[in-house]
């Protein structure tokens, strides 16, 4: 175990935000995290867990110590009549990780690729695209408490998923470092293909039947169509979370915006397109230095070069106060800000 001093966080970041953390160290085991945590220096700092930094945007220096998650394997644990079930270490690139269920045939993924970021993230946020979130394809993880060097294990209920939220974002934020999560995956492929433009998409391909190679295919093709590469232009993918308001203030809206994007979540409920609101607002392609609004998708806040942490959360604020002022709605960050 070697715990580093003085790293830039530049090359850990999908923002690509320069900054130092005053302790650094990677792990690949459940036995290096237990030693890095037992640690002097980790009793004595305020601990950051990092995976692929694909949804943080740092806008000061650490000053404590970030553990680095490397913990790889895929492991096929159980295989029922209708499920397989599979573990998966929390450092694997998410991405990868879908890819090589799709070539397996197992179904239930294939609507998540190309999101940036570890396994090990998923869960937290309980990242989503497309009609599918994680949730729907959680059955298990296992963590360490940080202060008390505990194993855990927490089953689909005990992660109070939300929409881009689970406990550990709440009441358990920064104090649970998960080291691996297993999935509950199908045999049998249940296709979605009826949200966004997955439908137009494969139309455009040429399929004529489906499979879960030609879904993630077309979700990729769309999200590189209208998505940053993050190794290009610095960005952590949306910004904002989809709002959600009532039918009443829906109506109200739509009756002065007709082309206005919603979408029933229940009783009552329509959740609202961020982008589309963003972009009624003139914000989309918008710049300030090297901090801007992604020209072909308002939803994604990017960092052109040598934009400051600080930059980007000003320039979201003032998207929220202008939403907020135009439609009454009030934006929700789905980017961490450390």
């Amino acid at each position: 175990m070697k715990i580093l001093q003085n790293i830039s966080l530049k090359p850990f970041n999908t923002f690509g935000m320069d900054v130092p953390a005053k302790y650094f160290a990677f792990f690949q085991t459940s036995d290096q995290l237990l030693e890095i945590l037992s640690s002097d220096i980790c009793a004595s700092s305020d601990t950051l867990l990092l995976g692929g930094g694909s949804n943080l945007l740092f806008t000061k220096n650490i000053n404590g110590i970030v553990l680095k998650d490397e913990i790889k394997g895929i492991e096929l644990l159980q295989e029922t009549d209708e499920h397989y079930f599979v573990k998966v270490g929390a450092g694997e690139v998410w991405h990868d990780f879908v890819m090589y269920c799709v070539q397996k045939g197992y179904a239930g993924l294939e609507n998540l690729a190309l999101i940036p970021g570890c396994v090990g993230a998923s869960p937290m946020q309980n990242i989503g695209a497309y009609g599918v979130e994680i949730k729907d394809v959680f059955h298990s993880l296992e963590a360490m408490h940080i202060k008390d060097k505990s194993v855990n294990v927490f089953l689909n209920k005990d992660c109070e998923f939300g929409y881009r939220e689970s406990v550990f974002k709440n009441k358990y934020k920064n104090q649970f470092a998960i080291t691996s999560v297993t999935f509950k995956l199908q045999k049998k492929p249940s296709y979605n293909i009826t949200y966004g433009a997955i439908s137009k998409e494969l139309e455009n391909m040429g399929v004529k039947d489906l499979s879960l190679h030609a879904i993630s295919q077309a979700v990729i093709n769309i999200r590189q169509s209208k998505l940053p590469n993050p190794i290009e232009i610095g960005n952590a993918g949306s910004f904002f979370k989809n709002p959600e308001i009532d039918v009443k203030h829906f109506e109200t809206i739509q009756h002065d915006y007709p082309s206005i994007i919603g979408y029933a979540t229940g009783e009552n409920r329509i959740k609202l397109a961020a982008g589309w609101l963003i972009e009624q607002c003139g914000w989309k392609g918008y710049r300030e230095g090297d901090a801007g609004c992604y020209a072909k998708q308002a939803l994604v806040l990017v960092n052109y070069g040598n934009a400051k942490g600080e930059d980007v959360l000003q320039l979201s604020e003032k998207i929220i106060a202008s939403v907020e002022a135009k439609f009454g709605v009030r934006l929700e960050r789905e980017v961490n800000i450390m």
